[in-house]
Parts: structure tokens; sequence; C-alpha cells
């Protein structure tokens, strides 16, 4: 029971990436115009799934609404404080503050993997079940999937983050990223149980392994119906609807996966550091783009809600 005294570490040093002053006004102009650019983008396409009669009725833009408000979110959680370290280095976080980050950037982590499951299982039911679609994937469905997404995804992470915020943490305080992090907070715990961590370790694995399996089964499965078509226009049709989905999620887990594999033990720290700015910030800009560039039924969405608006 000594593990979880009264905790004597009131807040943390978050000391982000080591670089000089230079390259700190640039991350921080970079980083400001990406995040507004993010937030415009997400915030139109929610706006428009809300506003186009079209677009609210199917059950994939349903979906991909809540997965553009996930980003906002995510990225939120995130950025602002790193601007604001970028702007003040050696800011001081709090003790509560830390562990809420960690807990919501986990938690949307989470709900992330569950939203890319349950957008991977509406194309598969869209292209190998086309006559059931609409029974099966109707609006009721839809919206009790997005809030299984959104319980289950904070529901998991409130023992772990629970449990090492009950810790003590005797000193040092300085935390070597950007953000705070279940890594990094377990290595400054004062005798941090190795059974938390393995158990931190394998909720973190069960929730990538199990969703990217989900993913891949689905996906098999699209592959399969696709290559019997027996028209080819149809094949490449069909395969354009998926495409956008699998370049979002080949940036996600492709990103999160590098982080474990590949790099030396002397840059590690730096690098995980570069991979997580790259999927919390650098993926929801790349997100919308990508679902959205290619996408004919939102261009004309957002042409028939500019027509209303008199912009057009």
């Amino acid at each position: 029971m000594e593990q979880f005294n009264a905790t004597t570490v009131q807040e943390f040093i978050l000391l982000g990436f080591k670089i000089g002053q230079q390259g700190r006004l640039l991350l921080l102009i970079s980083f400001t115009l990406i995040y507004i650019l993010t937030l415009v983008e997400n915030m139109v396409i929610i706006l428009l799934v809300f506003q186009d009669i079209h677009l609210s009725s199917l059950p994939m833009y349903i979906l991909l609404s809540n997965f553009s408000w996930l980003e906002v979110c995510y990225i939120s959680a995130s950025v602002p404080r790193m601007l604001f370290d970028l702007s003040f280095p050696g800011g001081i976080i709090s003790f509560h503050a830390c562990f809420i980050q960690f807990y919501v950037l986990f938690s949307l982590g989470t709900t992330e993997c569950l939203f890319l499951s349950a957008m991977a299982l509406d194309r598969y039911l869209a292209i190998c079940c086309p006559l059931q679609y609409t029974q099966i994937m109707s609006k009721e469905f839809c919206f009790l999937l997005v809030t299984f997404c959104w319980i289950i995804g904070f529901l998991c992470y409130i023992a772990p983050a629970s449990l090492i915020s009950r810790l003590s943490f005797c000193g040092p305080n300085s935390i070597d990223h950007f953000m705070c992090e279940s890594g990094e907070l377990l290595a400054l715990a004062c005798h941090p149980p190795e059974s938390l961590s393995l158990s931190c370790y394998i909720l973190t694995s069960i929730i990538l392994l199990g969703t990217f399996l989900f993913i891949a089964v689905s996906y098999v499965g699209i592959i399969v119906a696709l290559a019997k078509k027996s028209s080819e226009n149809s094949g490449i049709k069909g395969f354009q609807t998926v495409s956008s989905h699998l370049a979002v999620v080949t940036l996600f887990y492709g990103s999160l996966s590098t982080m474990y594999v590949g790099y030396s033990e002397k840059n590690r720290t730096e690098n995980m550091k570069v991979l997580t700015l790259f999927y919390t910030a650098v993926a929801p800009l790349l997100n919308p783009l990508i679902y959205c560039l290619r996408n004919n039924q939102v261009k004309q969405a957002l042409l028939r809600v500019l027509g209303k608006k008199g912009i057009l």
C-alpha cells in the first residue's frame, strides 16, 4: 500500500522539444496555422452534414461528422498546451491538469480506433451486403454505434488514469515530452508497480490490435466482394468509396506502430515526440482533406449550402 501514499509532487514541467529559440518560433507559427486550419476544416464538415438533408440521412456522413468532432477534440486536447509551452518554455502543468490531459487524450485515441472500426463496418455492409444495407445500417443503429464508440472510448482508461494518479510522485517532476503520457508518468513515480505498467501496455495493445484486426478483416471481405464484381467500372467505383477510409487508417495505425519499432533507444524519445505530434496534430489536418477532396457528395452539399446562404 506504500505506492498509494500522499503525493509530494504537485506539478510537472513539460520539457517539450529540445530546440533553439528560432526552432520554437517556427513550430509555434506552423502549428498555430495547423490548429486553425484543422478547426475550420472539421467544423465545415460538421456544419455541412447538419445543414444538408442529403448528407444527414446517410450513415457514412453521420459517422464522418462525429469523427470530425473527435478530431477537433483531439487536437484541442494537446496542441494549445504545446503552443503555450513553445511561447513560454519550461511551462508548469498542475498535477490534476496533467492527469486530465492524459485521460482525455488516451480516451479520444481509443474512441478514434472505435470510429475507424465503425466506418469500416459501414463500408463493408455497403459493398458486401448492398440489399440489406439500409435495413442493417438504419439511422437508429448508426446513432447507437456512435454512442457506443463515445461511451466505451471514455470508459476504457478510467481505471488506468485513476491508478496512476494514486501513485506517489516524489521527484523529479520533469516530463520529457510536450504532453502528459502514461509511460513518462510511470517513469516519474517513486515505486511504480510492474503490474500496472504491464496492464496499461496490455490494454493499449488489445485496443490497437483488436480494432486493427477488425478493420483488416472487413477489408478482406471488401476486396473479395469487389474482385467478384462483373463490371470493371463498378469495382473501381467501389474501391474509390473505401480508399479515403483506408488512407486515414494507414496514417493513424502506421504512425502508432512506427513509434514502437525501428528506432534506437538513443533517439527513441525525440522520435516518439515527432510521431505523437503527427497523429495528434497533422493527421487531424489531413483527414478532412482525404475524406472530402475527391468526394462529389460533399462538394455538391457545399454548393447547396452556400447557395441557400446566398453566397453563390
